[in-house]
């Protein structure tokens, strides 16, 4: 089981229901589409800060990295990554990339709870 985190591009929605519209309409135009446009200079920029704390999965330390998948940006398309992460690390982990998020000027919604992180 995973746990999954959106991050893109834009300003910020005024609200959890505006943010889970616009995470929508991201998805099907970036995740659902046929062309998959390459990762954004910001988003590679965000996923190259994640990784820097926590590699991607390995043979080595598969059992240490908090990433349900790898590598880590090919899930991230154009302006918007949709990641996940091992249910049992979540919180920690998924407190401290909503922040990173906001470091970098990204939006941060978190799909299970239906709501803007942090």
């Amino acid at each position: 089981m995973s746990y999954d985190l959106a991050v893109w591009e834009g300003d910020r929605p005024p609200s959890d229901q505006a943010a889970g519209d616009a995470f929508g309409l991201l998805y099907e135009r970036h995740i659902e589409s046929d062309v998959q446009e390459p990762p954004s200079d910001r988003i590679r920029a965000f996923v190259s800060a994640l990784l820097d704390r926590y590699p991607d999965i390995s043979e080595q330390d598969g059992e240490d990295s908090p990433w349900s998948t790898s590598p880590l940006l090919t899930e991230a398309v154009g302006p918007l990554i949709y990641f996940p992460m091992v249910w049992s690390r979540c919180e920690e982990v998924s407190a401290w990339a909503a922040q990173l998020a906001a470091d970098h000027g990204l939006v941060c919604y978190d799909p299970q709870l239906e709501r803007l992180r942090p």
